[in-house]
């Protein structure tokens, strides 16, 4: 059997539900920008490490709004949240050379997010070999619903039909 150790997250797993504060509201009203992890900072949003890590160079694009739902965001700042992203990507290639890179949001907390009050876009390079944790270990992955119907049902509301 393999281990995976990674000790730094055993703040994060021991302090669920506890924060209080919103760490991104924290760091985007905070003055110094080392101690928050704040790599670089827009007119509506920011770029922070993420403080438990699954690669060296995880950031998160956060906007200062703080909103749960992506929908909520205003245009210009899902605009210059994209550009962070790709801005993000570009100097994660130049400084660590990863072999490929992961963007994602969950929203919510069953999609997985660990603050799902606050909407943020996860950004990680990624190697040959550092894979998905639930894939390796589970080798199972769960389709509730016949993709012909989620198509379906994708195509209509793209398209404005009743669902």
């Amino acid at each position: 059997m393999d281990y995976l150790w990674t000790p730094w997250r055993y703040q994060y797993v021991t302090t669920t539900g506890d924060r209080g504060e919103c760490i991104f509201c924290a760091a985007a009203q905070a003055s110094d920008d080392q101690q928050r992890l704040v790599v670089h900072r827009a007119a509506r949003s920011f770029v922070i490490l993420n403080r438990f890590p699954y690669t060296s160079g995880h950031l998160m694009v956060v906007p200062y709004e703080h909103v749960a739902a992506m929908e909520e965001l205003p245009d210009e700042t899902l605009v210059e949240l994209i550009r962070l992203a790709r801005d993000s990507v570009k100097h994660l290639r130049t400084v660590y050379r990863p072999e490929g890179l992961n963007l994602g949001m969950n929203l919510g907390r069953s999609a997985g997010a660990g603050i799902a009050e606050h909407v943020h876009l996860h950004v990680l390079p990624r190697w040959t070999g550092d894979t998905s944790f639930i894939t390796t270990v589970a080798e199972t992955r769960l389709v509730p619903e016949d993709l012909e119907v989620t198509w379906e049902k994708l195509r209509r509301a793209f398209r404005g039909e009743p669902v």
